[in-house]
C-alpha cells in the first residue's frame, strides 16, 4: 500500500491511529477520505478486535472466509497496517517515533494504560509540542466511572437513548437500542469534530493540545430536542415508536399493503396530505389545525389517518403525496437502500480494490461528505493486519533491512499474514 499524495483538504498530515473497535476507528477513517495520512497500529497476530467480528466476512477469489470481517471493513479504508508489540519496549520506541512525527493520535486504551507505558500525552508532547492527543473512552478521563470499560449498548442504555426507542409501554414495547452501534459512531464523528477544531487552532498558534471524549458525554448530547425537553418541563418522555414527540402526523402509517411514512411538519402539508386523502375537512377542523392541536390530540387524530392510510396500496399513497409535496417515503431494507438511485446517484456505495477479495475489490459504503474544491478520496481498501508495517518504518522512520528484520525476530514487529 502506497503513502501517495490524496490532493485532499488534509493532504500532508499523519495521524497515528491507536484505536479498534468502532469509535475511534470512525474518527480515524473520516480523516483518512478527507486526505489524511492514518497509521493504524494493531496487535500482532491478532488486530483489531473486529477483524474476528462475523460473519459475514470477505471471500477470497476462491471463495472461501477470509479474516476480514465486514465489521473490520465498515470503518478502516485509506489506513495503513502496522502491527507492533505495545507491550515491548521496541514497540514502545517505535509508537514514541511515529508520535514525535505525527500531527494526530487517537487512542482508546483503557484509562491510564497508554501513560503506564510511557506513550501518554505528557509523554509525547515534549518531543512534539504540537501533536493534538485524542483519548476515547467510555465514560472519559475523569469522573466516578472513568475505571470502566465502555461498549456501546451499556451507553445507549446509560445515556437515555434506548428509553426513548421502541414500541409504547401499552403496545407491551420495551427500551431498544438502535440497530448500528450509533453510540459509537457519534463519538467518532464529535471526535474528528474536535480533532479539526484542534488543528485550526494549531494554525493559529502552534500549540497542539490534548483531547478528552467519552462514548457516554456524547450519547448525552445527541439526546438533543428530547434531552432539553426534559430539561425544560421536568417531564420524563416515553417512547413513541415511530411517532415524533412535537409534530403529528410523523409516523409510519399502515397502507393496504404495507406501510409507509408520512412526515408532516406544518399546517400548510396537513391541508395537503388531507386533500389527497379525501378528507379535506380535518385540515379545518379546530381540533386539528394547528400542529400544537394535532400533538395535544394525537389519540382522537392518529386513529383517523390510519383508517384513510388503509385504503390504497403504499406506492399509490406516495406518488399522489409526492406530487403534493407532503413529505413521505417507503421503508426500504438494506437490499432497498443500495438498490435506490438515489443512493447510487450520490455515490453512496463504492468498490475499492482489495487483494483477496473474490473479484479483486470489497464493497464499501461511502462518505457523505461532498466538498466542491478539496473532495474526499478513496485511495486504499481496509488494510490486512501488519500489511504495511515493513513501508510505514523504511519511509517514515528510515530503518534499515537489517533494523526491520531484527524487530521480526524479536516478535516486536508483526510483517502480516503474506510474509
Amino acid at each position: 500500500m502506497s503513502a501517495e499524495r490524496s490532493s485532499g483538504p488534509l493532504d500532508g498530515l499523519l495521524v497515528l491511529d491507536l484505536s479498534r473497535i468502532l469509535a475511534g476507528p470512525t474518527a480515524t477513517q473520516l480523516l483518512g477520505d478527507l486526505g489524511a495520512r492514518v497509521i493504524k497500529v494493531e496487535r500482532p497476530g491478532r488486530g483489531d478486535d473486529t477483524r474476528g467480528w462475523g460473519p459475514p466476512f470477505l471471500r477470497d477469489a476462491d471463495g472461501r472466509e477470509t479474516t476480514e470481517s465486514a465489521y473490520y471493513l465498515s470503518a478502516n479504508r485509506n489506513k495503513q497496517s502496522l502491527a507492533v508489540d505495545l507491550a515491548s519496549a521496541g514497540g514502545q520506541e517505535i509508537i514514541r517515533q511515529l508520535a514525535a512525527r505525527a500531527d494526530v493520535l487517537v487512542e482508546n486504551f483503557k484509562v491510564g494504560d497508554l501513560a503506564r507505558r510511557g506513550l501518554g500525552y505528557d509523554d509525547l508532547k515534549a518531543a512534539n509540542p504540537g501533536l493534538i492527543y485524542c483519548s476515547i473512552s467510555g465514560f472519559g478521563q475523569t469522573g466516578p466511572y472513568a475505571h470502566r470499560p465502555g461498549y456501546d449498548f451499556l451507553i445507549q442504555g446509560m445515556g437515555g437513548i434506548m428509553s426513548l426507542t421502541g414500541r409504547p409501554d401499552e403496545e407491551g414495547g420495551e427500551p431498544t437500542k438502535a440497530g448500528v452501534g450509533i453510540a459509537d459512531v457519534m463519538c467518532g464523528m464529535y471526535a474528528s469534530n474536535a480533532i479539526l477544531a484542534a488543528l485550526h487552532h494549531r494554525t493559529l498558534t502552534g500549540e497542539g493540545q490534548y483531547i478528552d471524549i467519552a462514548l457516554f458525554d456524547t450519547q448525552v448530547a445527541w439526546l438533543i430536542n428530547q434531552g432539553v425537553g426534559y430539561l425544560t418541563d421536568g417531564q420524563v418522555p416515553p417512547r413513541r415508536g415511530n411517532a415524533h414527540p412535537t409534530i403529528v402526523p410523523y409516523n409510519a402509517y399502515p397502507a393496504s399493503d404495507g406501510s409507509f411514512i408520512l412526515a408532516v411538519g406544518n399546517d400548510d402539508q396537513f391541508a395537503r396530505f388531507c386533500d389527497v386523502a379525501g378528507a379535506a375537512q380535518l385540515a379545518t377542523d379546530p381540533r386539528f389545525a394547528r400542529n400544537s392541536d394535532r400533538v395535544r390530540r394525537r389519540s382522537e387524530l392518529e386513529p383517523l389517518i390510519r383508517d384513510l392510510t388503509r385504503t390504497r396500496p403504499a406506492a399509490e399513497w406516495l406518488a399522489a403525496l409526492e406530487e403534493a409535496g407532503v413529505p413521505c417515503g417507503p421503508i426500504n431494507d438494506l437490499a432497498g437502500v443500495f438498490a435506490d438511485p438515489q443512493t447510487q446517484a450520490r455515490g453512496m456505495r463504492i468498490a475499492l480494490p482489495h487483494e483477496t477479495a473474490q473479484g479483486g475489490a470489497v464493497d464499501l459504503i461511502g462518505n457523505p461528505v461532498k466538498l466542491s474544491r478539496t473532495p474526499v478520496t478513496y485511495r486504499h481498501a481496509p488494510p490486512r493486519r501488519g500489511a504495511d508495517g515493513v513501508e510505514v518504518l523504511r519511509g517514515v522512520l528510515g530503518l534499515n533491512d537489517k533494523e526491520i528484520a531484527a524487530l521480526i525476530d524479536e516478535g516486536v514487529l508483526d510483517p502480516g499474514d503474506d510474509a
